[in-house]
């Protein structure tokens, strides 16, 4: 495909690095030199600087003949503009990233798509719904929800006494009766490399695992991995930001007692007229004592999402020091995944992997509704809908080339997910999950076009 990224720092470079490894053409668009140079130097890009929403620059950049455009420069006014001048010159699809959490209120009152803005994305709204699903999974690292839970992707790290250790997918499977999850991922204690695994994979101390399951699976998977589900009922978030407030926001309207600490005063006052329901506590939550004073040793969860990764990150271990049982840090920078977990955060949280996988979707060819790139492993799970002549349909699962770097992880069919095992034959909208490696990802989608 032909993309246009308009903005070259944070998500705006990702996007350019992710899809560049994929051979796409992309052409990178800012007026910011310094950020511009450097994706020229360290990615197989074309680089164009200018305003991106000045017409003059667009035209230099030949959008006009782009498959699409993503504009996710940290100006939500230049996104929308820069969309809306792409869409009247001949490109086919828009993507504007906002930053006004309200906008997806407005989608009532104005159609977007008649001004040329195909699709809104919020790094932070997509931030806070994570964060709320793993408040939800307390005991797992990951989570992503398809169709509204008809079928679930989770992930864990196996611990020493887990109850899988040394079995295979075969024989874990089998301690239940009926089969309720699957395994769909693993990266192996200090390798690099993901594993797709079969039935005869044995899982080991340790491993990274992603699990797609069904909503009655998930109990058996908090007995097969030794897991403890602890019920929330006191949060401390750390930064009253969008994320912040978000997750604060749907938390009291679930009955959950929430402190949150906010260093900016008037930020602060604020928050406290927005969320009467919440203690909001100026302060510094980098203060060790300021933490202490506010009882975190008696918190469920601790929440760090301000601005800054370092804090965030920090503020988690102090938290992590006193036993809280889960913390979840809002982190900027990819290369923290490996070494944050390695000193004990397991559960990050990042808007540009997050906003990535919203927009790969629009993409993966075929029908793909969903999309979700799995944490810090090298591979996706796409959530594809059965188009009529998709070469899948009538098919048992056995029965196709499927590459052995890709599974199918479960379908859900009429609403109800089913974990797909070999006979079971695929029809026409059939939404079908696949994680797959992306070498894979070329074969896979053929077989749904």
């Amino acid at each position: 495909m032909n993309i246009a990224i308009a903005g070259a720092s944070d998500i705006g470079f990702h996007l350019a690095k992710l899809l560049s490894f994929e051979s796409q053409d992309i052409t990178l668009i800012d007026a910011d030199k310094e950020a511009l140079n450097y994706a020229d130097n360290h990615l197989d890009i074309r680089a164009i600087k200018g305003d991106p929403s000045a017409l003059a620059t667009l035209k230099k950049a030949e959008v006009d003949k782009a498959d699409m455009i993503i504009a996710v420069t940290p100006s939500e006014t230049t996104n929308l503009m820069c969309c809306l001048l792409a869409k009247q010159i001949g490109c086919k699809k828009t993507i504007a990233r906002i930053t006004d959490i309200e906008f997806e209120k407005y989608k009532k009152d104005v159609d977007f798509q008649a001004l040329g803005i195909d699709e809104l994305v919020s790094p932070e709204e997509l931030a806070a719904e994570e964060i709320q699903l793993l408040i939800h999974q307390s005991a797992f690292e990951n989570s992503h929800e398809f169709e509204d839970g008809a079928l679930t992707m989770m992930g864990t790290t196996l611990e020493e006494d887990a109850p899988f250790i040394g079995k295979t997918v075969r024989e874990a499977a089998e301690i239940f009766p009926g089969v309720h999850f699957m395994p769909i991922a693993i990266k192996r204690k200090e390798t690099i490399n993901t594993i797709i695994p079969r039935g005869d994979t044995c899982f080991e101390e340790g491993d990274q695992v992603y699990f797609t399951t069904l909503p009655e699976g998930v109990s058996e998977l908090y007995s097969l991995t030794g897991e403890v589900k602890n019920k929330i009922k006191n949060v401390m978030i750390l930064g009253g930001g969008r994320v912040g407030y978000m997750t604060a926001a749907d938390l009291c309207s679930r009955g959950i007692n929430v402190k949150l600490i906010e260093l900016d005063k008037e930020r602060a006052i604020e928050m406290a007229e927005k969320l009467p329901d919440s203690l909001i506590i100026h302060g510094d939550g980098r203060d060790v004592a300021l933490l202490l004073e506010e009882n975190l040793d008696e918190m469920d969860a601790f929440l760090g999402v301000t601005n800054d990764s370092e804090t965030n990150i920090m503020s988690c271990l102090m938290a992590k020091s006193k036993d809280v049982s889960k913390i979840i840090a809002l982190i900027e920078n990819m290369d923290y995944f490996e070494l944050t977990k390695s000193i004990g955060v397991d559960t990050l949280v990042n808007k540009k992997m997050l906003t990535a996988n919203t927009i790969f979707r629009y993409i993966r060819r075929g029908e793909v509704v969903d999309l979700a790139k799995l944490n810090n492993m090298d591979a996706e799970i796409v959530e594809f809908k059965v188009q009529q002549n998709a070469k899948v349909i009538g098919k048992a699962i056995k029965a196709l080339d499927f590459p052995k770097t890709a599974t199918i992880g479960g379908v859900i069919r009429n609403g109800a997910g089913i974990i797909a095992l070999g006979d079971f034959i695929i029809q026409q909208d059939d939404l079908v999950l696949v994680c797959c490696l992306p070498q894979s990802i070329s074969r896979v989608e053929q077989l749904f076009l």
